[in-house]
């Protein structure tokens, strides 16, 4: 994933991804540069999904912005 795209238009990926997963919280999708995995532990902890699903999805998100 691109750093500055992902970074220039995290306010609407965190919008977008509390749609798709309703039970993430803002504190679940606090974004700090350089703990980029532990933002996908905390998301794969409450969706169940698997890193590389959620780091596709944000992919995805991010092509349709």
């Amino acid at each position: 994933m691109d750093d500055l795209r992902f970074k220039g238009k995290w306010n609407e990926l965190r919008g977008r991804a509390k749609q798709e997963w309703a039970d993430l919280t803002d504190d679940d999708l606090l974004y700090e540069e350089g703990k980029e995995d532990e933002l996908y532990g905390k998301i794969q902890q409450k969706t169940g999904k698997a890193k590389d699903e959620i780091r596709d999805w944000f992919n995805q998100q991010l092509d349709r912005l």
